[in-house]
C-alpha cells in the first residue's frame, strides 16, 4: 500500500505564531495542514492570554473539534456559556455561533482541528475586541 503524502513530525515551538483577527490576547499557530502535506485536516494551536477574547462568530459549513491543553476559559456556544479546562474536549458543529474568553489568571492553550475546504468562511457577529 502506498501513501500519497509523507509523514510529518514537527515541534510547535518552531511554528510561526500569528495574532487572531479581531481578538484581544489571542494567537494561533497552524501546526499541520495542506502546506505540510496533510490533505484533509488542519490542526491549529491557540493561546488565549488572561483577559483575552475572540469575538462571537460562526462558520456556516465548518465544524471544529478542540482539545484543551492547559488553563481554562469560557466558550460561548450559541446562547450558553461553558467553562472548559485542561483535558476537556469540545465539538462545535457547523453554523453554531461561538466565542472564547479567558477569565482566569493563566494562559489557556487549546488545539483546534478543522477540515480542509476550498473556502473557509467566517461570519463575524461582533466587532473587534478592544
Amino acid at each position: 500500500m502506498s501513501h500519497p503524502t509523507l509523514p510529518v513530525v514537527r515541534n510547535f515551538a518552531a511554528v510561526k505564531t500569528q495574532v487572531v483577527e479581531r481578538s484581544r490576547g489571542a494567537a494561533i499557530q497552524v501546526l499541520i495542514g495542506p502546506a505540510e502535506g496533510a490533505p484533509n485536516f488542519i490542526t491549529r494551536r491557540f493561546t488565549l492570554a488572561p483577559g483575552g477574547r475572540i469575538p462571537r462568530h460562526l462558520h456556516p459549513t465548518i465544524e471544529h473539534e478542540q482539545v484543551m491543553l492547559s488553563g481554562s476559559m469560557v466558550i460561548g456556544l450559541d446562547h450558553r456559556e461553558v467553562e472548559v479546562a485542561t483535558g476537556d474536549v469540545v465539538f462545535i458543529p457547523a453554523g453554531v455561533a461561538h466565542w472564547y474568553e479567558n477569565r482566569s489568571d493563566e494562559t489557556a492553550t487549546f488545539l483546534c482541528m478543522v477540515p480542509v475546504t476550498a473556502e473557509y468562511q467566517t461570519e463575524w457577529l461582533e466587532g473587534p475586541v478592544q
